[in-house]
């Protein structure tokens, strides 16, 4: 028997006055996936006045979407892109790097694609 592995994990954590969410996407992302996840996205935004968030989004073992999750994506984007002050998308596929521009147009802060996992971590700390 083989087992598909796919999801997203999320994590959050203040650091100083800086806060910061990190995203780790594995395999081809489902529309169930994004139904479990979105309740706690929404939930951990929630309460955030001033938002300042900083993401480290790891895409290294992303495989893409199914159509409809595609679209849950774009509208956590539409929903909560104001909230990002900055992402640093971290992969190691040339689609990836596309897919970083493109969400830099429903994200309020700056998205920068790195292939590397050090300086993706060195350029968010650095505002």
């Amino acid at each position: 028997m083989v087992t598909t592995k796919h999801g997203i994990a999320v994590g959050i954590e203040r650091t100083g006055n800086d806060f910061y969410m990190t995203f780790t996407a594995v395999g081809k992302l489902t529309h169930e996936d994004y139904e479990l996840i979105t309740p706690m996205i929404d939930s951990a935004l929630e309460g955030i006045k001033e938002p300042q968030i900083k993401v480290f989004f790891d895409v290294t073992e992303f495989e893409g979407w199914e159509l409809k999750a595609a679209w849950d994506d774009f509208k956590i984007g539409l929903k909560h892109g104001n909230k990002f002050a900055r992402v640093a998308m971290y992969g190691n596929k040339p689609w990836q790097a596309w897919i970083s521009k493109i969400a830099g147009w429903f994200v309020a802060g700056e998205v920068e694609y790195f292939e590397d996992e050090s300086a993706a971590i060195k350029w968010l700390q650095s505002s």
